[in-house]
C-alpha cells in the first residue's frame, strides 16, 4: 500500500520508544533532516542489508545534518538485539500497534507475488528541518537505498547552497 504523502506535506507526528526505551518525538528533531525508514522485520535478509547500509552511510549522513531512524512493529528486545548484532548507531523505534506506520502509509494491505496480505511496506521519508517532507520513497529496494538517500541529501544541500548565493 504505497503512501499518498508528497514532498511539501507536513510529516505526521510521532512519539515512539526505541530499543533502549527512550522516547523519540518528531519535534525532538526540529532543525534537522530526518531519514525515517520503515522496514518489515529485524534480522531478515533485506532489512539487515538496509540497516547495515544505513549504518555504513551514517557518518556521511550525520555530516549532512541528518539523523537516521528506523521503524518497525518488532518489540524493544528484538530491536535491541538487532541493533547490537549489527552495531547500528541509530535508534530503531517500536511501533507495536502500527499507528505511526499506518499514518505514514507504510502499514496496510500490500501485494507480493500476487498474494495480498497486511504488512509493512519498506518505505523511507526524508523530513526537513521544519517537519515537512523533502522526499518520499513509498516503495524501496533495500540494497543501495541508503546511497540513494545520501545522494538526494547531497543534491538538496547543493540546491540550498546555490539558492543562498547572491
Amino acid at each position: 500500500m504505497p503512501t499518498n504523502l508528497q514532498p511539501g506535506d507536513p510529516a505526521p507526528s510521532f512519539a515512539l520508544p526505541d530499543q533502549d526505551g527512550k522516547l523519540h518525538r518528531l519535534e525532538d528533531y526540529k532543525g534537522k533532516n530526518i531519514v525515517l525508514y520503515f522496514y518489515p522485520r529485524d534480522e531478515t535478509p533485506g532489512c539487515t542489508t538496509e540497516a547495515c547500509q544505513f549504518r555504513d552511510e551514517h557518518s556521511a549522513l550525520q555530516a549532512m545534518g541528518a539523523v537516521v531512524i528506523g521503524v518497525s512493529r518488532d518489540d524493544q528486545a528484538s530491536h535491541k538485539a538487532f541493533a547490537e548484532h549489527h552495531e547500528l548507531p541509530f535508534p530503531l523505534l517500536v511501533d507495536s500497534d502500527g499507528t505511526v506506520s499506518t499514518a505514514y502509509g507504510a502499514w496496510g494491505e500490500r501485494e507480493r507475488d500476487g498474494v495480498k496480505s497486511e504488512g509493512m511496506t519498506r518505505s523511507t521519508f526524508l523530513i526537513g528541518p521544519f517537519g515537512r517532507f523533502r522526499e518520499v520513497w513509498p516503495i524501496v529496494t533495500a540494497d543501495g537505498h541508503a546511497a540513494k538517500v545520501k545522494q538526494t541529501l547531497d543534491m538538496i544541500e547543493q540546491r540550498d547552497a546555490f539558492s543562498h548565493e547572491e
